[in-house]
């Protein structure tokens, strides 16, 4: 008897944790998606309150938007999986809405509704490389397995912090994660031409945005900031390049100084030693 009773006390024993042992494999088993997607927005000084409000608001209203949902719904597995950053300087990130599933009305609004309940800050400087590299750990272990990865950077200035954004971009690019680029133009360089350049749209096209069918949208006007995000949002849920060529990344050198922002801050810095 204490032989044929002693696998059962084994059995016993052992039943919870077998038991523990198939729900953490089934808890680590990743959701598949046509699309992951990174919402990586600046909120550095140079992006003012009001530019802030009318970008998050873009975003709100582009998860409500029918249109959006329908895109979402058309993929081959007719979901995605998102997440809203905001970034300035090169150590500082902040996960505004975690990894989200959206897949429908009620998923896609009650990701806007999150958006909607939070508030952004202003924080110093301007890392788009440190951005990238954010985006890029954040796909690790986030719960999902995207047929494509896209990290959708926007921003008003040039990356000054941080490793050199063509550096950054390209080993996103090789790890098969596509960059496409939001530029922000609404007020034009600043008159002592302090950090902002006049050729901001060029600077995503050939510095920032890289992979298959990458794109900048710039824009330029604050009634502009909705149906860009709009438009921005079906392209790459859809995964069609636009059809505007000047918004496709250029080929070949770059027709702008990739390290303007950072040589802008040194001489910035020169004239400023009691900074």
């Amino acid at each position: 008897m204490r032989r044929s009773g002693a696998p059962s006390l084994l059995s016993a024993l052992l039943a919870p944790l077998l038991l523990f042992a198939a729900a953490s494999r089934a808890g680590a088993e990743e959701v598949t998606v046509d699309l992951e997607l990174v919402l990586a927005v600046d909120v550095s000084w140079s992006m003012d309150p009001e530019e802030q409000a009318f970008q998050r608001a873009g975003y709100e209203n582009a998860f409500r938007d029918p249109a959006v949902i329908e895109a979402i719904r058309s993929g081959g597995w007719g979901r995605i999986a998102v997440t809203y950053v905001e970034w300035a300087g090169d150590q500082l990130q902040q996960v505004i809405v975690p990894w989200t599933l959206v897949e429908d009305e009620a998923s896609a609004a009650a990701f806007a509704d999150r958006l909607g309940a939070t508030t952004s800050g202003r924080l110093r400087r301007t890392s788009i490389s440190g951005a990238l590299g954010f985006a890029e750990r954040s796909f690790e272990d986030n719960g999902f397995a995207g047929l494509r990865r896209v990290v959708d950077v926007s921003g008003d200035g040039a990356n000054n912090q941080g490793l050199p954004v063509t550096v950054e971009r390209d080993r996103l690019v090789a790890s098969g994660i596509i960059v496409n680029g939001l530029p922000v133009m609404l007020k034009g360089p600043d008159p002592g031409g302090f950090m902002s350049i006049p050729n901001l749209d060029i600077y995503y096209e050939d510095c920032v945005i890289g992979g298959t069918g990458a794109f900048a949208l710039p824009v330029k006007h604050v009634a502009e900031f909705a149906t860009a995000i709009r438009q921005k949002l079906l392209l790459e849920i859809a995964e069609y390049a636009p059809a505007v060529n000047p918004l496709v990344r250029a080929q070949g050198e770059p027709r702008v100084d990739c390290m303007v922002g950072e040589k802008m801050w040194m001489r910035w810095r020169r004239l400023n030693d009691d900074f």
